[in-house]
């Protein structure tokens, strides 16, 4: 029996696409860029698998041909908001996921990225890059301490939950809850954590505010111009969820009139083309999408998108199946 045709439209860590290989027909995007819409309706048409990641922006054109080859998209990432699911269940392809493996490393991200923005680490870092630094005063480079700070969660699956591990019990923090439906009792427990009733409620309670929600059409802009408004001056936003969430001309205005403190990026809304008026800031850390980005946890990505393939082409329902 032939092997299936399967695409990978990336480049994959090397022992990922090795194992790939022996099983599958493995045919990577050497290019290791984007695709267009034209070159996925070209791999639709040619391979019984494709393999997208958060890059690839898979649109209703993407889908617009009469009738593919492919019969799964397995995405290596755990949000799919980049792929229109309505079309790939119009033409019955599966979607799946890797969701677990990642938690901990973007977790650990998030934290990197509130740590810094509250201490000002960039900041310090670009002064004595530059030569700038004149020697330790009491003054100088004045931080917002972390420890026993009040810390919002929005959005509390795996990668919320993860956060608020690292928060309470690394550094005290007291933990409050947005989610859109009702957490158990017992997950709030093991993290001391509230549960508010909704966003709105939540932002001026909190000295940080982290972001853990799904992408997408319906959390578009969640924090707008208006959200930002209900934050405290001094306070501080966290996104390691997706770009689209936050209204990025809506957080450059309180960042450059400093009605919040500051905020710590690792995705955006026009990867990988970042705003003008974010390049500037200076109560601003940004990293350019790293929050999965260890061998361990790219290679474990990568072997759970194996084991979904192996389940579908095996006649099994792929665990992590999404659409």
């Amino acid at each position: 029996m032939a092997k299936p045709r399967v695409f990978l439209s990336r480049a994959w860590p090397a022992k990922v696409e090795a194992r790939m290989a022996e099983v599958f027909d493995l045919t990577p995007n050497k290019s290791d860029r984007p695709l267009t819409p034209a070159e996925f309706r070209e791999a639709f048409a040619s391979f019984d698998a494709v393999l997208p990641t958060v890059t690839d922006k898979l649109t209703e054109s993407a889908f617009d041909l009469a009738k593919p080859r492919t019969r799964i998209l397995a995405n290596y990432g755990v949000g799919y908001s980049h792929i229109n699911t309505a079309e790939a269940a119009r033409h019955k392809i599966v979607v799946t996921n890797t969701p677990d493996v990642l938690s901990d490393c973007t977790a650990d991200l998030a934290m990197t990225l509130l740590l810094m923005v509250a201490r000002r680490a960039g900041e310090g870092e670009r002064e004595l890059r530059e030569g700038r630094w004149t020697g330790w005063r009491p003054t100088h480079m004045i931080g917002t301490k972390v420890s026993g700070a009040t810390l919002g969660i929005v959005g509390f699956g795996r990668i919320g939950q993860a956060m608020a591990q690292r928060a309470h019990f690394g550094f005290g923090m007291k933990i409050l809850v947005q989610n859109r439906s009702a957490v158990p009792a017992e997950v709030l427990a093991r993290y001391n954590a509230v549960q508010v009733a909704n966003l709105d409620d939540l932002l001026p309670q909190c000295d940080f505010v982290s972001l853990h929600c799904p992408g997408g059409a319906a959390n578009r802009h969640l924090i707008n111009s208006r959200r930002l408004d209900l934050m405290k001056r001094d306070a501080f936003l966290i996104n390691t969820a997706r770009g689209e969430v936050v209204d990025e001309h809506a957080l450059a205005q309180a960042l450059w009139f400093n009605t919040i403190g500051g905020a710590g990026l690792d995705v955006f809304e026009r990867e990988p083309q970042i705003s003008a008026e974010l390049m500037g800031a200076d109560n601003l850390v940004m990293l350019p999408h790293l929050g999965s980005a260890t061998a361990a946890t790219r290679e474990a990505m990568g072997f759970r998108v194996f084991e979904n393939l192996v389940d579908f082409f095996e006649g099994r329902s792929p665990r992590d199946q999404v659409a």
